[in-house]
């Protein structure tokens, strides 16, 4: 307590000439436990860069975090030789200032800037990226968490987050760098005047639209097609994008939520702007009373996820991002093999927590699949090796079960206005044939079986919260369980050390992947289950993969393992 209290003197001094920063510490000296959460560790600095709840404090995003960050990646790039970086930001509180102070930091330090003039989704940036050579990127974002965070991702130069090597480098500088004295700056202004900053051009923005309408397969059946959309940008980035590419597609009947059109970091009607949840579509199904929409869209606040339900048997369903990774997945794959379009050895990727069934599509249409640690920028890669073997072409989609999906190579992130466009097609595709995105699924799990993929979340806030998420996780790996509830677990996999058990002979095998924090129980008949400490979230995250012969009996699976993981872990 006492290096915390030390800190926070600091900081009440660092902060005079600040008065609304100075004037929030002043309010919380009597308050042991809030000097402790906002001071008891830095944010950290990983492949995707900091995020936290705004405030004033080292574990907080504040422009002083941002700035400390933003020179630590000015003295790393600086010393491999500098390079221009793009900066784009959503529409959350401080994404616009963050942005700026950032621009001008990197200005003083003699590094190009690109600024997006207004808010845009985080796919554009991991474009400008590559398309203006840029040695790194950095989008202010908190993707779909609550008003209270924001954060900084910093981007590789070929368009994907940070590789581990680079951002435990930058962390180096950043933590050399000191937080009130170590930062140069410059007036905005005066470098906008000078060229030392730059508003990305009107177009880019273009040809980043003209890449996501290379994507249709069908466009004659948009073009005739009666589908009715309701699409909200959850008072994001993805309200122009989203509704510029649909228009330009040839949609008629699309409406937009009006109280989660226009940005506002506040989220006034979404505390939790996240379209996994159904709660963000409570404005858009109010609407459905007078339009009776087809389909639902909703993009998070970066625009690079996406969550849908779709019109069927008269109610609305709420689709997983596992269902339509694998909907998408299996109608690009069959449509482009129709259309005699689909390369010879395509390549599908999807994060190794998302929905097996993508493996029997795959299967069927002959691509190759492979399985990535979660975060895009293993899927980023793939595509960069591809694109270094001269087989780019090769790419079909990569996706992950959190609502990301990328369907082309223009962008080495998660797009949700590609998505969003491709998923207005298949439910116009379908809706010819008389069938909804829903029935489709249907006939996926009565040809390849039924696969219940469920997600346990376990928040743990503030610092006795990190403490208990490392014991959890820590006694988990070091008493490894033989049985989850009824099932035998038949193999073990700990990504800590890359090494998979056999539980039956005792054989161990290594894991190809980069170590990770996770770990993995293989359960008879194709179930599986996978636990891992969130990147982004101070939470514990629980992937549940059960099979069945129908969805009664796959679901009844996840709801036993699902019990049981509860009262394995004691939470």
């Amino acid at each position: 307590m006492n290096n915390v209290k030390e800190l926070y003197e600091l900081w009440l001094k660092g902060t005079e000439n600040d008065p609304a920063s100075h004037d929030e510490l002043v309010s919380i000296a009597d308050n042991d436990d809030e000097i402790l959460d906002r001071f008891y560790r830095n944010l950290e600095f990983g492949t995707a860069g900091l995020r936290g709840v705004l405030g004033a404090g080292t574990n907080r995003m504040n422009v002083y975090t941002v700035g400390q960050a933003t020179q630590g990646l000015a003295d790393y790039l600086n010393s491999k030789g500098g390079g221009a970086v793009v900066i784009g930001c959503d529409s959350r509180i401080n994404s616009d200032v963050f942005s700026k102070h950032s621009a001008c930091i990197l200005a003083a330090n003699g590094i190009k800037v690109y600024l997006y003039r207004e808010i845009e989704p985080t796919p554009f940036v991991s474009y400008a990226v590559m398309r203006l050579k840029c040695a790194s990127g950095i989008v202010i974002t908190a993707s779909h968490n609550p008003s209270k965070y924001n954060g900084y991702k910093c981007y590789d130069p070929r368009g994907y987050q940070m590789t581990e090597e680079a951002a435990a480098a930058t962390y180096g500088y950043i933590q050399k760098t000191d937080i009130f004295g170590g930062i140069k700056t410059t007036d905005f202004d005066s470098a906008l005047a000078c060229g030392k900053i730059e508003y990305v051009s009107d177009e880019i923005i273009e040809e980043f639209y003209a890449e996501c309408l290379k994507r249709p397969l069908h466009p004659e059946i948009v073009k005739n097609s009666d589908v009715k959309i309701i699409y909200s940008p959850l008072n994001g980035t993805g309200n122009i994008p989203v509704r510029t590419v649909l228009e330009r597609a040839g949609y008629k009947n699309v409406r937009v939520v009006k109280e989660q059109e226009m940005p506002d970091g506040n989220f006034p009607t979404c505390p939790y702007p996240n379209p996994e949840i159904k709660q963000v579509f409570e404005c858009a199904l109010a609407m459905t009373d007078e339009f009776k929409a087809d389909l639902l869209l909703a993009t998070d606040p970066d625009c690079d996820r996406v969550g849908t339900a779709v019109l069927t048997g008269g109610e609305y369903k709420l689709l997983s991002g596992n269902d339509i990774g694998a909907l998408l997945v299996n109608y690009i794959l069959s449509q482009r093999k129709a259309l005699g379009t689909l390369p010879e050895n395509p390549v599908i990727v999807k994060s190794f927590v998302s929905t097996k069934l993508v493996d029997k599509i795959c299967e069927k249409y002959g691509a190759k699949l492979y399985d990535v640690l979660t975060g895009f920028k293993y899927i980023g890669e793939i595509i960069c090796n591809l694109d270094a073997q001269g087989k780019i072409d090769d790419f079909v989609m990569g996706f992950e079960e959190s609502y990301g999906y990328l369907i082309g190579t223009h962008a080495r992130d998660k797009d949700a206005v590609a998505a969003s466009l491709m998923i207005c097609e298949m439910t116009a595709y379908y809706k010819s044939l008389g069938k909804t995105l829903y029935d489709v699924l249907l006939e996926l799990y009565d040809e390849f079986g039924c696969y219940c993929n469920t997600l346990m979340n376990f928040t743990f806030e503030g610092a006795d919260g990190m403490a208990a998420m490392a014991k959890i996780m820590a006694d988990a790996a070091a008493n490894p369980p033989e049985k989850i509830g009824d099932f035998k677990v038949i193999k073990r996999y700990d990504y800590n050390i890359s090494e998979c058990t056999d539980n039956e002979t005792g054989a161990k095998e290594a894991i190809p992947l980069p170590k990770s924090n996770v770990l993995a129980y293989a359960l008879p008949d194709g179930n599986f289950v996978i636990m891992r400490p969130s990147g982004t979230e101070p939470k514990i995250k629980i992937y549940i993969t059960a099979v069945g012969s129908s969805r009664e009996e796959s679901q009844a699976k996840a709801d036993e393992i699902s019990a049981a993981m509860k009262a394995l872990l004691g939470v």
